[in-house]
């Protein structure tokens, strides 16, 4: 494809570099910009005649634009390089983590055997990554394409730009897949030979719940990090009722007790814990029906939730063609100490409010749902489509998401309270709370992985393949209580609340 492309769009290589020493730096002062922006006529106006009179552009205006450079021992600029949020039409000025490389340029008296200008292009690439991008792009002359491509940036198009053939080239952020690989992808060699696959209850069904036999009752069992309840023993106590409610939550299921196993060094810490166990429980009005307490121990905590539902909404009951939703609770902020990791919606919310949460997903009618966890917005909907035998794909600027957190981060942190579901129906939900924000914000479709796609209508893989390795769901499942197959669609017929429509 031939393409005539904006100037500001332009990554170029000066060559290879010089036989001193250097450093590559952040240029925080204005000295170290106006060099690297002489530098940057010298080769760019002067010596190649890219631009005529100067190649400065809005980049150069954008206050979030961050400019590296490559200094001699003496000081001396060598080299720099500068990155920036894309400038694209379709993000109205946000930053939704789709990064720009552009004006590589190395000065001619550097151009050796020392590689300025691949050390340039890795720290481009660490620095998009640590600014919170999630796509980071560059357009390239082409006769500079092998040096990319050697250091594991892909080639997509080609264009052609002030005369001369360019290649936009992508470099493969890997942020979403490393905590995939961290949190959830040895699931399925660890617990695989654990549920039996031959249609009985107790099989893979996806669910963030268990069903439990003969009986309407769902259990949902979560584990708090051992490093968070000693940092932050309350903390971890109110979290350890709040991710088991939200469990419960996603299967469409009303709490009726907690069971809670509590393990600490001594009393004192124990009772940290457990005050801020009970403050939830209070908030949430759910008993603790009992536990097993433990002292003279490292700490840990985990609890168990049980509820009840007569229509389980599926983990797994999605199929491809169908929409994916975000609904969240947006209000809160970062939880001090884990800015980036955990968005705290919940403590400072009513009962009342914390109550109302488990509307949600009977509200919302869904074919699947799941509760966004450990492994953030993108990773979650990874597992609902996978346990679909789906791809999901999300657009990246329809997924609702607070003012105050950057989107790479909103997308991989524990949000709270968040719900994907998948849905069939065209008409927008009713009778959700009114402090909760839900988007229709992606599709699923054949194959398998997460993709995100951008407002240019570019998908870049998130995740390769499935989340967990346990694969699809079962095709079929027992109604509590019965013998009588339940199918995995999960959605709820609220005119009747026994059964489950398909």
């Amino acid at each position: 494809m031939t393409e005539v492309l904006h100037p500001r769009d332009v990554v170029l290589t000066g060559g290879r570099t010089a036989s001193e020493p250097y450093v590559i730096v952040t240029a925080d002062d204005a000295a170290g910009l106006a060099a690297y922006r002489r530098l940057r006529h010298e080769v760019f106006v002067e010596e190649q005649g890219l631009f005529a009179g100067s190649d400065a552009d809005d980049a150069d205006d954008d206050p979030r634009t961050v400019v590296l450079v490559a200094r001699a021992a003496d000081g001396t600029v060598l080299g720099g390089v500068r990155l920036h949020p894309a400038h694209h039409p379709g993000l109205g000025g946000r930053d939704l983590g789709w990064w720009r490389g552009g004006r590589l340029v190395v000065a001619r008296q550097a151009r050796g055997d020392l590689g300025i200008g691949a050390a340039l292009v890795r720290a481009a690439c660490a620095a998009a990554e640590t600014a919170g991008a999630l796509r980071f792009e560059a357009t390239v002359q082409a006769r500079n394409e092998t040096l990319f491509r050697r250091l594991g940036w892909s080639g997509r198009d080609r264009l052609l730009l002030q005369g001369r053939e360019h290649v936009v080239m992508d470099w493969p952020i890997g942020r979403v897949q490393r905590l995939v690989d961290a949190t959830k992808t040895s699931l399925g060699s660890l617990v695989g030979s654990l549920l039996p696959h031959d249609g009985r209850l107790g099989g893979f069904l996806g669910d963030d719940g268990a069903p439990v036999p003969g009986s309407d009752l769902v259990a949902a069992c979560d584990a708090i990090l051992p490093s968070m309840v000693e940092r932050d023993p309350e903390w971890a106590g109110w979290c350890a009722v709040l991710v088991n409610l939200n469990d419960l939550s996603a299967m469409g299921a009303r709490p009726v007790g907690l069971l809670d196993a509590v393990a600490a060094r001594d009393a004192s810490f124990a009772r940290r814990i457990l005050r801020g166990l009970g403050e939830a429980v209070q908030a949430w009005d759910v008993p603790v029906l009992g536990g097993h307490t433990q002292l003279g121990v490292n700490a840990a905590l985990s609890v168990t939730a049980l509820g009840r539902t007569t229509a389980p909404v599926a983990g797994g009951g999605a199929r491809a063609g169908q929409r994916l939703r975000l609904t969240a609770d947006l209000g809160g902020g970062w939880r001090r100490g884990y800015t980036g990791a955990q968005w705290d919606s919940s403590s400072h919310r009513s009962g009342a409010e914390l109550r109302a949460l488990a509307d949600v997903v009977p509200a919302l009618r869904p074919t699947a749902a799941k509760d966004v966890s450990m492994t953030g917005v993108v990773g979650t909907a990874g597992m609902l489509a996978e346990a679909s035998g789906c791809r999901a794909v999300l657009d990246v600027a329809a997924v609702p998401a607070p003012e105050e957190a950057r989107v790479a981060d909103w997308l991989t942190c524990f949000p709270g309270f968040a719900m994907i579901t998948a849905e069939t129906v065209d008409a927008p939900p009713a009778g959700l709370p009114g402090f909760v924000a839900s988007e229709a914000c992606g599709e699923l479709s054949t194959g398998a992985g997460v993709g995100l796609r951008w407002p240019d209508g570019v998908v870049t893989e998130a995740v390769r393949a499935g989340v967990t390795g346990l694969g699809p769901a079962l095709a079929e499942r027992r109604r509590p209580g019965s013998s009588e197959p339940l199918r995995s669609t999960g959605a709820i017929d609220t005119t009747r609340p026994e059964e489950v429509a398909s």
